[in-house]
């Protein structure tokens, strides 16, 4: 998982661990710029606008632009201020900058330069000083709900504090938020009426205290900016020269402050690409930069379109998606087109249900581990962060190591492990629970339990931590449905039993391994081997996507995971959520005309993925006939994925010798730490309890133990079965 962009072009900053000497002259900053990056590069005058798409290099043209100006002498560094939109990008460009021979330029967030400008003339402006910055909101934001005798669970606390936040950035008073949220579309977490009044009660309780939040930074500046002329000539006395990174995400308030810094001057660099607005629920709009030609006739455009990331097939299926988009900012979009050699082509897969979709993906990510590609080089990317517990599953069955980015592992989330506690209550104490009273399906048990935690039989209304947190109670509710469609019989004890299991896998530490993440949490970040998953209906689009706005902002979302790819780019969905469910699914409607089989919508056709194919994986349409999985005790056929690996009913009678059991365990807690990787991926506990309850004296009989498999078998084979014969492991030695 990497940030940078790799070709001949972009060679590395350093190589071994050493640092490269900064480029002798001014001139040879410009060496290995493409034509589009040095037009860039050497317009040093008027406002310049860079329209800059996915992977094609644009923080290296902006920072070569810099140093090159630095370096002639045109520009003196401390009077340039690069501004962006994170920490991590803040610091990459100050890192190219310095490894360039222009040391001294301030490259920072909006924020942060906005704080130290507050921090240095507020006793001037103000006087005294400047009030405390509050670390978290959340809590003042709690106590101005109690006052306004408005109760908020977590959840909606987290809503109306991201609510307040939106309404700060687009500069909307507490006495406009509820006629704002109307304009915008916007679905608000409680109603409009009352979040305005729970916003101005917070306003009211920060003046009380003379603290300010992080929105406040921004706002006091501008208003000092504003008020004191004296001060904004001697912030434009100091900054000369502006550059905005990713435009395209700058919100009216930042707009504002940038508006001030620069006064009647034209000195100003944007860069950013309309099809990556991807974050407008934060307020970030892409107007700014679709309009800078208007605000600003005379500027320089310069599009770089030389994608350096991804090969020509994935750069296809991309600028097929956005041929497909309307709207302001599709009429913007950038044609790329590839720079690198050839690769495979994109795979689209149909599966019959999310279980087989999320081991087909498991096993495509294997054999590509198994060809060459490190697993910290593959990245599975899904809509919401509830649909990460089925892949993490998945993983840790094929012995893959798996972290997350940007969210909690899934029994690791808070309303996750508060559900579990109240199941596993429930399944000691229901006897006495009013909630179970004439609840006797286990599915509706589950239902029952979690309905006091906040589950409904319809989502609720947009996005946010509301909704996140009901996905992650229907993702339990739908795991009870698949449980008992598998165990019949099974209880609420016995599903609270699967619950603590899996949990229980997943709690390994975190290691280097394939990437489970967010499409929101992906953007900026570029790996060799993508799968796109849950693309059906409803997901991608999602659901609460309903205006033409939000369709398109959600096609944005699947053009920036395709985006991500260098080389392996695979896409899937499923045709029903459970295993032998209606197959009532389609696949997104983005992907007609670019998936094989299908047409594109309109008069505006798209050829489909070249050589492309559409497999059916696993379960899919046409399913590959098995033999059914007998117990090895009773002889029932079995269903269940975990009795399956067993090969005997979790209710028969088990054989264990206990003693290889925890032989087996302390060989496999060594081998983990050897590996550098959790447990589970040597093997997991259901393996080694089937292994030591047959016994295998032959490798035959090890690789008909479900979770051996091929790999493992050639690389742990002769060590288990030492083991299983008593004899001493390879290494172990008396002397040890």
């Amino acid at each position: 998982m990497t940030a940078a962009t790799h070709s001949p072009l972009f060679p590395r900053e350093s190589e071994a661990g050493q640092i490269m000497a900064p480029p002798r002259d001014a001139d040879a900053v410009l060496d290995g710029l493409d034509p589009e990056q040095r037009e860039v590069a050497t317009a040093l005058h008027g406002p310049v606008c860079v329209l800059a798409g996915a992977g094609t290099g644009k923080t290296r043209a902006i920072t070569h632009r810099i140093a090159y100006g630095v370096r002639a002498g045109i520009l003196q560094p401390a009077s340039v201020l690069a501004v962006t939109f994170t920490n991590r990008a803040a610091g990459e460009m100050r890192g190219r900058l310095r490894q360039l021979g222009a040391g001294g330029v301030q490259a920072r967030t909006f924020h942060s330069a906005a704080l130290r400008q507050l921090q240095f003339f507020w006793p001037k402006a103000v006087g005294g000083e400047l009030p405390r910055l509050l670390d978290r909101k959340v809590q003042l934001v709690a106590e101005s709900a109690a006052h306004c005798r408005i109760r908020l669970d977590r959840n909606e606390l987290r809503d109306v504090t991201s609510e307040i936040e939106w309404a700060k950035v687009t500069q909307t008073v507490p006495a406009d938020y509820p006629a704002a949220v109307a304009k915008s579309v916007r679905e608000a977490p409680r109603d409009p009426a009352e979040i305005g009044q729970i916003y101005g009660m917070y306003e009211q309780l920060k003046r009380d205290r003379s603290v300010i939040d992080f929105e406040d930074v921004l706002l006091l500046t501008v208003g000092i900016l504003q008020d004191r002329h004296d001060i904004a000539d001697q912030i434009r006395r100091q900054y000369q020269h502006f550059v905005v990174d990713e435009y395209q995400d700058v919100s009216p308030l930042q707009q504002r402050l940038l508006d001030l810094w620069l006064g009647d001057r034209e000195s100003l660099c944007v860069v950013g690409d309309a099809s990556q607005t991807i974050y407008s629920f934060t307020g970030a709009t892409p107007d700014h930069l679709l309009n800078f030609r208007t605000r600003h006739p005379g500027a320089t455009v310069v599009k770089l379109v030389r994608d350096y990331r991804s090969t020509p097939q994935v750069v296809h299926l991309a600028n097929g998606l956005l041929n497909q988009a309307r709207g302001r900012a599709a009429e913007h979009r950038l044609e790329l087109v590839s720079q690198r050699d050839p690769g495979p082509e994109p795979v689209c897969t149909e599966y019959a249900d999310e279980p087989t979709e999320a081991e087909g993906t498991a096993r495509r990510i294997r054999d590509l581990i198994a060809s060459g590609v490190p697993a910290g080089e593959i990245a599975v990317l899904y809509r919401i962060n509830a649909q990460s517990e089925v892949y993490e599953q998945a993983l840790a069955d094929a012995g893959v190591p798996y972290q997350l980015r940007g969210a909690e592992r899934f029994f690791e989330r808070q309303e996750v492990r508060e559900a579990g506690a109240a199941l596993r209550g429930a399944a000691r104490f229901g006897g006495n629970d009013s909630l179970l009273d004439d609840v006797v399906e286990l599915p509706a048990q589950v239902r029952a339990v979690l309905s006091a935690k906040g589950w409904t039989t319809e989502p609720p209304a947009g996005s946010g931590a509301v909704r996140d947190r009901w996905e992650s109670l229907a993702a339990l509710v739908r795991l009870a449905e698949d449980f008992v469609r598998a165990s019949p019989g099974a209880t609420l004890a016995d599903l609270v039993a699967e619950l603590d299991e899996r949990a229980a896998a997943q709690h390994a530490p975190t290691v280097q391994g394939v990437t489970l993440a967010s499409l929101h949490a992906a953007k900026g970040l570029e790996w060799d081997a993508v799968f796109l998953v849950g693309l059906a209906e409803g997901m991608m689009p999602i659901t609460y996507a309903k205006t033409d706005e939000q369709i398109e902002e959600e096609r944005r979302l699947l053009y920036v995971g395709v985006t991500r790819a260098r080389s392996h780019l695979c896409l899937s969905w499923a045709l029903s959520r459970s295993p032998g469910g209606r197959a009532s699914r389609r696949p997104t409607r983005f992907l007609n005309g670019l998936r094989p089989g299908s047409t594109a919508p309109g008069a505006r056709s798209t050829a489909a993925v070249p050589g492309g194919a559409l497999e059916h994986g696993g379960a899919a349409v046409r399913r590959k006939r098995r033999g059914p999985v007998l117990c090895r005790v009773c002889g029932k056929t079995l269903t269940d994925a975990g009795e399956m690996k067993l090969m005997r009913c979790e209710d028969c009678p088990s054989d264990m010798d206990e003693a290889l059991y925890e032989r087996l365990r302390d060989w496999r807690a060594e081998q983990a730490k050897q590996l550098g990787q959790p447990a589970y991926c040597v093997f997991t506990d259901k393996t080694l309890m089937v292994i030591a309850e047959t016994v295998p004296d032959g490798e035959r009989e090890l690789a008909a133990i479900a979770g051996v498999g091929a790999r493992k078998l050639d690389r742990f084979g002769a060590d288990v079965l030492a083991i299983c014969a008593g004899e001493e492991r390879a290494g172990d030695t008396a002397d040890d």
